[in-house]
């Protein structure tokens, strides 16, 4: 089968940007930079017995910086490969986009079999139920997937298969079922297909950093419980740990990528894991630039740790300070004090470790509020600082909590840089207020 996998483009929905002078645009942080590291290990799965294609509608944006057409590339892509399936990945801002290049594919030729995966699909399955979607697959969907694909080519029916949901004609199939729980981190593990990428991987690039970044992930899910986080519940609670080999066995495969970003929710949540990784980082002889995803209070507790990894490599972490405030970090469920922020922010200095330090700007801020975080911010300033919006994204915890504070479903701006709940100032006042805050910050350079 010829099966065409699909990155939507990326929501531009952005107020901030929106609401900034032109002195503070220059810095406000618009996109995440880097490979469809899921869909390209879904295409891995199928690769050796189906012809397999990949586009990265995000790459192309990027190569062309905005001025394309995303549905004329899906349609003369359609017309180059002529799928029998079509994939696409969806978070909640893309679904939208998504859903239209499902349109497209349909308009295309309505044999063509719709499959949806990804994060939105296993936090909110009820919004693919739309006849553009014939199968959406809920979980880590790689050997879900596989199923699927030789039951659609053999011509069986989709109903024994677990975390899938299908339609019959205009009708929907079984409601989606709890997934198989697969370890992707171990037993079930897949190397991403990153040669698909090749067109785009001169966009891999951030800021004015060395060459491309890939992305590969050392862990899956958090054991942590933040309100406003989708990883969790994605994961159900569990948190699963790839072996010290496989991650070094990876990244002898990155020889086109001096950057590597750990995509994980917390790099650091084992210690002795991160030990013995560094360990044989040293002795195989990898030099990479790595990013990762550290909490402050993890840096705080483990300083000879961090200058473990900063000797092995590490350059940049981007850690989620959230807020400056123990009630609000507690509402959260963060249950880390603001007091580790300091420390971490030392330690990371002291290691010649840039930081990227986000913190969450919650609706019902007042200008007292700002002015107190910017008095904060202002006092323990890092390399490149981020402000974004507290977002209950559909899913979440957060989400189920601020339900009746919600004035805008419209998912195109669930990306955290737009407000969609009430706001205690103005709404273009609050904006103003939060762009403002990108004024705070060390560097030339955005993360």
């Amino acid at each position: 089968m010829r099966i065409l996998f699909i990155n939507p483009p990326r929501s531009p929905k952005n107020a901030i940007y929106d609401h900034a002078s032109e002195e503070i645009r220059r810095v406000v942080h618009r996109k995440l930079i880097g490979p469809p590291l899921g869909l390209i290990t879904i295409a891995a799965s199928v690769k050796e017995h189906h012809e397999t294609f990949v586009l990265d509608l995000k790459g192309e944006c990027d190569l062309h910086n905005d001025k394309v057409d995303y549905i004329q590339i899906v349609k003369e892509w359609l017309r180059k490969v002529n799928p029998d399936i079509v994939a696409v990945s969806f978070i909640a801002s893309e679904l939208l986009y998504g859903l239209h290049i499902f349109k497209t594919a349909k308009q295309f030729n309505p044999r063509i079999v719709t499959i949806a995966g990804g994060l939105h699909v296993s936090l909110c399955p009820h919004h693919f139920d739309t006849p553009e979607v014939d199968i959406a697959c809920k979980g880590q969907a790689a050997n879900t997937f596989v199923s699927i694909v030789s039951a659609i080519s053999n011509n069986k029916e989709l109903s024994s298969i677990l975390g899938v949901n299908f339609r019959k004609g205009e009708k929907s199939g079984t409601a989606i079922v709890d997934s198989i729980q697969y370890d992707a981190a171990q037993e079930h593990f897949i190397l991403p297909y990153r040669k698909a990428l090749k067109p785009w991987i001169s966009t891999y690039k951030v800021g004015n950093g060395e060459g491309p970044v890939t992305y590969i992930f050392t862990s899956l899910g958090c054991p942590y419980k933040c309100t406003f986080c989708s990883i969790w519940p994605q994961f159900e609670g569990k948190y699963y740990q790839r072996t010290v080999k496989s991650i070094i066995d990876e990244l002898k495969t990155l020889d086109d990528y001096p950057v590597v970003r750990f995509a994980d929710a917390n790099t650091i949540v084992n210690t002795n894991f991160i030990n013995q990784l560094f360990d044989e980082i040293h002795s195989e002889g990898i030099k990479k630039n790595f990013i990762m995803d550290i909490r402050a209070d993890t840096a705080a507790q483990n300083p000879q740790l961090i200058e473990k990894c900063a000797r092995g490599g590490l350059k940049v972490v981007i850690s989620g300070f959230e807020s400056f405030r123990d009630n609000e970090l507690s509402k959260y469920n963060k249950n880390a004090p603001s007091s580790f922020i300091e420390n971490a922010i030392k330690i990371f200095h002291d290691n010649g470790i840039m930081i990227r330090g986000n913190y969450v700007i919650p609706p019902d801020y007042t200008e007292k509020d700002f002015d107190a975080l910017s008095e904060f911010a202002g006092r323990f300033p890092v390399a490149y600082a981020g402000y974004t919006i507290l977002t209950p994204m559909p899913g979440t915890e957060l989400y189920n909590n601020e339900f009746n504070n919600i004035i805008d479903h419209d998912l195109t701006k669930y990306n955290f840089f737009n407000c969609v709940m009430k706001t205690a100032l103005p709404l273009d006042k609050f904006y103003h207020q939060v762009s403002d805050l990108w004024k705070i910050r060390k560097g030339n350079d955005v993360i």
